[in-house]
């Protein structure tokens, strides 16, 4: 597997409506027109996730159409689609999954097989998602095999009615807890797995190894719900009725065991990084770093990549995605650029989002199927064409990644700077991000990266097509003297071992 790739995003849904609106015929996932994955291709993406390819939920639709909440949502729909329609639009949470078989308004199997035979002819690989945690309400488990979800008594269910869900089998009601995260209510389209329950734990385990025949990874929807610690705290009440104990070993210790050589990438939060990736994950997301780049000053963010250059290349990097508002709403056009150099020189999994390059700003809710027509950022597509040209080259992938301290000068703005190294035999790329909005300015010493003091260095800023030309001395100490304006970012390149 290629270090550091780049991973595209599209809700499947969403995406072949908008492309048969284009075309004007309809397309399912197996005969999209080529020049789109061409397209992706020729921008560096290694990896395609499509989002959402599995059966929704019949159910949970109704579920959801029935809960207090759902006038909420309605409004939510008004503002981003205004005349949208049950009938047409309303399309249900590609979360709350019936079955893990393709759901029609995508194809089927056959169309999952072209799909990912187009990506592999381009040498791409496919993510689909994966949802441990919970099913749909009408998935075929629920009267199957009911024990394999977590169960409540009667006056649970008559004390809070909204986290469960009542069904009959047998002459008998049964009491099935919908799924949840400790911190928020429950979703009420969806039904909670027992994962202190071997034989359910078996089960979830051959549905994956099927998927696996149709992708090279996975994306683990909320992937620390069922860490045995975390579960254990969120269900244990109820693992007291079904007789089940605190399983010895973790479940996703148990999938890298069974299907070594699937991709696996974590959904994760409240510090699980390092406790994922010790049971086999290949990347977690780095939601620390979002929220980070977002919210904080970029001492705050200097500070989060402090960690081992190992761990970063493990982190999945992104400014966006369908759980995230669109980061040009959130960043503006001021910020964008500097946020996005940022996500795309870092190492890790760096996650674009498909709208993002052309500055989308409506947030799709993942219930519907289409949003507002919007006017593309001309100026911001080709930054991202030209940024993702550049981040081609080989130093963003296969270099050493340092981050560099940044020395004040005349000024206290040198902690409004972020920078880091890129370095090969053949190159050395430095990276210089200004996330405030002023004008700042420090030193960054090369000293370990400069050959030769006595002689003079070419910098290409590849991202502004300026040439600068800097004596080794200099660039060794005090430094490179950089000066960024508000929301700038400088990307250097430099032959290594090359002066005048």
């Amino acid at each position: 597997m290629k270090r550091n790739p780049k991973l595209y995003e599209i809700n499947a849904v969403a995406w072949l409506y908008e492309l048969s609106v284009a075309y004007g015929r309809n397309f399912t996932i197996g005969n999209v027109p080529a020049i789109e994955w061409d397209r992706l291709r020729q921008l560096g993406f290694e990896f395609v996730w499509m989002m959402g390819v599995w059966k929704r939920s019949a159910a949970g639709i109704r579920i959801f159409q029935s809960e207090p909440e759902y006038e909420h949502f309605k409004t939510l729909f008004d503002s981003v689609l205004p005349g949208w329609s049950v009938q047409e639009d309303l399309v249900g949470s590609p979360y709350s999954i019936a079955a893990y078989e393709p759901d029609p308004l995508v194809g089927d199997r056959d169309d999952i097989v072209a799909l990912r035979k187009e990506l592999r002819s381009r040498g791409m690989g496919l993510i689909l998602d994966f949802v441990p945690n919970h099913t749909a309400p009408d998935h075929p488990w629920i009267f199957e095999h009911p024990d394999y979800y977590i169960q409540a008594r009667e006056s649970d269910y008559k004390e809070n009615r909204s986290a469960y869900l009542p069904i009959h089998k047998d002459g008998r009601t049964l009491y099935i807890a919908h799924g949840k995260d400790p911190y928020f209510p429950p979703w009420t389209d969806t039904v909670q797995l027992n994962h202190f329950n071997p034989e359910m734990r078996s089960a979830l385990i051959k549905e994956l190894k099927k998927i696996s025949e149709y992708c090279d990874g996975v994306r683990c929807d909320m992937a620390m719900l069922v860490l045995n610690d975390i579960f254990h705290r969120t269900w244990a009440w109820a693992n007291r009725y079904s007789g089940h104990e605190k399983p010895g070993g973790e479940f996703w210790k148990d999938i890298r065991s069974e299907i070594p050589e699937l991709l696996l990438m974590a959904e994760a939060y409240w510090d699980t990084e390092d406790a994922l990736l010790s049971l086999g994950f290949d990347y977690v997301y780095d939601k620390r770093l979002y929220d980070h780049v977002r919210n904080s000053s970029a001492e705050e963010v200097v500070e989060h990549l402090k960690s081992n250059a190992s761990f970063q290349e493990k982190l999945v990097c992104f400014i966006e995605n369908h759980d995230e508002p669109r980061s040009a709403d959130v960043f503006g056009r001021e910020k964008l650029d500097a946020a996005a150099v940022l996500l795309m020189t870092l190492p890790g999994m760096r996650l674009c989002h498909h709208g993002q390059f052309e500055g989308r700003k409506i947030r799709l809710p993942v219930q519907l199927r289409r949003t507002l027509n919007e006017e593309t950022d001309t100026g911001l597509r080709a930054f991202y064409e030209k940024l993702l040209k550049v981040t081609k080259l080989d130093v963003f992938s296969e270099g050493v990644w340092e981050l560099k301290d940044v020395s004040p000068v005349f000024d206290e703005s040198s902690r409004n700077l972020i920078a880091y190294t890129w370095t090969t035999d053949k190159a050395l790329a430095l990276v210089v991000v200004n996330l405030s909005g002023n004008y700042s300015q420090g030193r960054i010493s090369l000293a370990r990266e400069i050959a030769a003091a006595d002689s003079d260095y070419i910098l290409v800023d590849e991202l502004h097509e300026q040439v600068y030309k800097r004596n080794g001395r200099e660039l060794m100490d005090p430094g490179l003297h950089v000066i960024l304006e508000g929301c700038h970012a400088h990307i250097f390149f430099m032959p290594r071992n090359f002066s005048f």
